[in-house]
């Protein structure tokens, strides 16, 4: 078998069959005729991935050399050896040689000065329609042309021996910023193609003044950029998809010195109890040819989804093309945003549906990136527990903390952007005790924010968190925006409150940030 001539220079000695830049219907084909998932109801595409069903965290890896020993911050990443690196990717290869490969070349980075081109090699056809919907596509003229600025190795079936490979299991997901190759393998959960080229653009950018965010952008008819940071479940894609405003993207976001810019050009939403009611844009997007549906179950005869089983996992996906959504920018770049919005899912119930944060507190909240996890949503949770995430999203940070934090203060001083935490989690009580709180209080709360009305009212200061709140906001009840008034135990709100402010002081320790202690919580 002669080996295809772009393949050398990874080290591929043969190959059996290469299908490079395969549209998704053809993709779609050999998905379908390789018996890797189904195709439903009006046309997506339904994929298992087996018991990876979710990010291996701890099977992440950078390989540390010269490029990478003082960038990145140790305490937070693991290292990786060169050399078990080098002999890893000759395994890799040896196994990709035997299989037919998938070939896409694509880019990251809407905005032309911050672009990088990407070329992903995978062993399934579905992996590749994920690819082409997650990310820019690359013109026919330039494909072949174009040398990448990283390629990725994807290899799902493959495991890994750790006794002699160095990894911590069968799974592996490594970085090489020097060579700017990635393996990933034992897992076939797509999200780590996604994110692995995310923690590759959130080590480059920095150095190129550009900002990485985590984070979800839209745009109202003003054209006000107002920018989401928040964990996974506390409503980032639910909430900047908005029929009012243009969703620039759900996830990753650069800003830079002319503003800002999508990294993709599509979007991989949770899908688990999306309603057509709640959530019409994207529930559009599971109906239409192209979409990919991870773990959802279906009837096998309607081929009908039933996003509200989590049979197989909570986490069910989709991950689609971004003008599936209506009124999404088609160009994914946007200005420098008015409005930043931290979210949180705060299933103690303490904090506030909304308040108003200080530049500093802004980098605080955001270097803390936290969040709350629910009881069952893990062996051995019995009730909530907090959750902190740096940067709001910790595993894809390689720097220290304080390089992006310093970022955010920067851009947000020079544009006067105002920054708000918003809390989507719990009301009148812990979870258990009180309610959700209420979507369509939290979609007016934004609104108010959008039109101004909350720069400059009236606000009384949590003695907890150090907080702004709001004494009013349209659309919402009085009684809920200072969350002490809407719990029925005031002195169980004061204990609650006192142990979760405690939990953020501890949690920013490890950060050795003295000039931003204290605008945050502090220990009552």
């Amino acid at each position: 078998m002669t080996v295809h001539p772009q393949l050398k220079s990874y080290g591929f000695s043969k190959n059996k069959s290469v299908f490079w830049g395969l549209v998704t219907s053809q993709l779609c084909e050999e998905a379908i005729k390789r018996e890797e998932g189904h195709l439903l109801h009006l046309g997506p595409f339904v994929a298992t991935t087996g018991k990876h069903t979710g990010r291996s965290a701890e099977d992440k890896f950078i390989v540390k050399d010269s490029t990478t020993e003082k960038k990145v911050w140790w305490e937070q990443n693991k290292p990786f050896s060169p050399d078990k690196f080098e002999a890893l990717q000759k395994k890799v290869i040896a196994y990709l040689e035997n299989k037919d490969i998938f070939v896409q070349d694509c880019f990251v980075g809407a905005d032309p000065e911050h672009r990088y081109p990407v070329r992903i090699m995978t062993e399934t056809a579905w992996h590749s329609i994920f690819v082409r919907n997650m990310f820019f596509r690359q013109e026919p003229r330039f494909i072949h042309s174009t040398p990448p600025k990283f390629t990725i190795l994807h290899a799902p079936s493959f495991q890994a021996n750790p006794a002699t490979d160095g990894t911590r299991s069968e799974t592996f997901i490594i970085l090489n910023f020097t060579t700017g190759i990635v393996l990933i393998g034992g897992t076939a959960y797509a999200g780590e193609i996604k994110k692995a080229v995310f923690t590759l653009l959130n080590f480059c950018y920095p150095d190129e003044n550009v900002f990485p965010m985590h984070s979800s952008i839209n745009v109202g008819r003003y054209n006000d950029v107002a920018l989401f940071f928040g964990l996974s479940g506390t409503g980032k894609t639910t909430l900047s998809t908005d029929s009012d405003r243009v969703l620039i993207g759900d996830d990753e976001h650069g800003w830079g010195p002319k503003g800002t810019f999508n990294f993709e050009r599509g979007c991989y939403a949770k899908v688990i109890r999306l309603s057509s009611e709640t959530e019409p844009e994207i529930f559009g997007t599971t109906q239409r040819f192209g979409t990919i549906l991870e773990n959802v179950v279906f009837d096998p005869n309607s081929r009908i989804i039933d996003f509200n089983s989590d049979k197989i996992t909570e986490n069910t996906r989709a991950s689609y093309p971004i003008s599936y959504i209506p009124r999404a920018s088609q160009i994914g770049v946007a200005g420098h945003p008015k409005n930043i919005i931290m979210l949180t899912a705060d299933a103690f119930g303490v904090l506030p549906p909304v308040a108003k944060l200080t530049t500093e507190q802004a980098m605080y909240h955001f270097i803390s990136g936290y969040t709350a996890k629910l009881a069952g949503t893990e062996m051995g949770i019995k009730e909530p527990k907090a959750t902190f995430s740096t940067c709001f999203g910790a595993p894809f940070m390689p720097r220290h903390s304080s390089e992006y934090a310093n970022l955010l203060g920067q851009r947000m001083e020079k544009h006067r952007s105002h920054a708000w935490l918003i809390n989507t989690g719990w009301s009148g009580g812990p979870y258990g005790v009180g309610s959700r709180m209420s979507l369509p209080h939290t979609r007016s709360i934004l609104k108010a924010i959008f039109a101004g009305q909350l720069n400059d009212v009236p606000t009384e200061k949590d003695p907890f968190f150090g907080l702004q709140i709001p004494k009013s906001c349209s659309g919402v009840p009085e009684n809920i925006l200072n969350p002490k008034t809407s719990w029925q135990n005031k002195t169980a709100y004061d204990e609650k409150a006192k142990d979760l402010a405690k939990q953020f002081v501890e949690n920013f320790k490890k950060f050795k940030f003295e000039e931003l202690t204290k605008h945050g919580p502090h220990s009552v």
